[in-house]
C-alpha cells in the first residue's frame, strides 16, 4: 500500500484491514497477506484527517508484488506533482501481479500511464475531471469498482473495501470472502458492477413536508400499485406540480424513486428469505417478473438470482409463508 501526505485514512486502512482480517481467518495463515505501507522518504505519513501511519521507504524490497494499492485523498494534487512518486508507481506496477486504486488513486495510475486504453472508475465527484485530464482512459463513473486486466480501480473511499473483498474472493473463493465481510460487520459485500448510487438512500428525504410525507407513504406501500397521481393526492398536490417539485427536491422523478425503493426492498428479501424470484417481485409491487428482472439489472448490474447466490444469509427465512414459497 502506497502512503503519502494527505491520503485518505480509510483509503489505506479499509483495504489493509480486509487483507489483515483475511490472513487471520485463514486455516493456513501462511496463505495470507504480508502487508507493507510505503511512502516517499518518510518514516510516517499524516493522512488528511490528521492520523499518522508508520511507513517504510519506497525503495524497501525489490521483489515481486502481489497487489499494489494506491489511495486517494485531499493531498492528491501534491502527489501528482511528485515525479519521483509517480515514476515509482510506474516501475512498481511492472513487478506487480495486480495494481489497484481507491478513490482518487486512479489519477496516480493514470498519471503513470498505466490506464491508457483501459476502463477505470474513480470518485463520482472527480470522474469528469479525470476524463478531461486523461482522455486516453475510458472513465466510467458508475460502478463501484472496475477490473480491466491486472488493473482494478474503485470509486469513493469505502468502495476500496468492496474492491479488496473482491480480490480476497479471487484468491480464496466467494464463501471465504463473505466470511471476511461478515467478520468486519459489513452490511453488504457489493459486486463491482453495482452503481455508486443504487439504493433508495441516494434520494434523501425532502425538506418540503408534503414531498417527505409522500416519500414515507411510498416506502410503506411498495407491495401495492403506486400511480404517481395517487402519490400526488397524498401530498395534496396536482400530479404535474407534484412531479416538478419532487424532482427539484429529491433529484429524480417520482417514478424513478418508486422503482429504486422497490428494488431496495427486493434486495432485502433476496438476502434474508428463500422466496422465489416471482414472489419477491410481487411483494415489491412488480406485476411481471420480466419487469422486475429488467429493473433490477438496470440499477445493480446483475440478476436477482445471481445477487441472491452471492449475498443470501437466510437470517429470517423462517418468517416466509410456506404457501408463498412454492409460488
Amino acid at each position: 500500500m502506497l502512503g503519502y501526505s494527505g491520503a485518505h485514512a480509510l483509503d489505506i486502512a479499509g483495504p489493509v484491514d480486509v487483507f489483515d482480517t483475511a490472513s487471520r481467518l485463514l486455516d493456513r495463515p501462511g496463505d495470507g497477506y504480508r502487508i507493507e505501507v510505503v511512502s516517499p522518504g518518510e518514516p510516517r505519513v499524516r493522512t488528511c484527517s490528521g492520523l499518522a501511519i508508520e511507513t517504510a521507504a519506497l525503495e524497501t524490497g525489490d521483489g515481486a508484488i502481489d497487489i499494489l494499492l494506491v489511495p486517494g485523498g485531499w493531498g492528491l494534487d501534491d502527489a501528482l506533482a511528485d515525479r519521483t512518486l509517480v515514476s515509482w508507481i510506474g516501475r512498481a506496477a511492472t513487478r506487480s501481479r495486480r495494481v489497484a486504486s481507491v478513490c482518487g488513486g486512479a489519477f496516480l495510475l493514470a498519471e503513470a500511464g498505466l490506464l491508457n486504453g483501459r476502463r477505470a472508475t474513480t470518485h463520482w465527484v472527480k470522474s469528469a475531471e479525470m476524463a478531461r485530464r486523461y482522455p486516453e482512459v475510458v472513465v466510467d463513473p458508475n460502478p463501484i469498482f472496475i477490473s480491466d486486466g491486472p488493473f482494478i480501480t474503485s470509486a469513493g473511499v469505502s468502495t476500496g473495501i468492496d474492491m479488496s473483498l473482491a480480490l480476497v474472493e479471487e484468491d480464496h473463493g466467494a464463501e471465504f470472502a463473505l466470511l471476511v465481510a461478515r467478520y468486519l460487520v459489513l452490511y453488504l459485500k457489493r459486486p463491482g458492477g453495482q452503481a455508486q448510487f443504487s439504493d433508495v438512500l441516494d434520494a434523501q428525504l425532502a425538506e418540503h413536508t408534503p414531498i417527505r410525507t409522500a416519500q414515507e407513504w411510498i416506502l410503506n406501500q411498495l407491495g401495492n400499485p403506486l400511480l404517481v397521481a395517487d402519490v400526488a393526492e397524498r401530498a395534496n398536490m396536482s400530479p404535474r406540480n407534484f412531479a416538478r417539485v419532487f424532482r427539484r427536491e429529491v433529484g429524480i422523478t417520482p417514478g424513478q424513486y418508486i422503482e429504486r425503493a422497490r428494488i431496495s426492498h427486493a434486495r432485502g428479501l433476496l438476502e434474508s428469505t428463500d422466496l422465489l424470484v416471482g414472489a419477491v417481485a410481487r411483494r415489491c409491487g412488480f406485476t411481471a417478473v420480466e419487469t422486475f428482472v429488467r429493473a433490477f439489472g438496470k440499477l445493480l448490474g446483475t440478476t436477482p438470482t445471481d445477487y441472491r447466490n452471492r449475498f443470501q444469509t437466510l437470517g429470517s427465512a423462517g418468517l416466509v409463508l410456506d404457501a408463498e414459497r412454492t409460488r
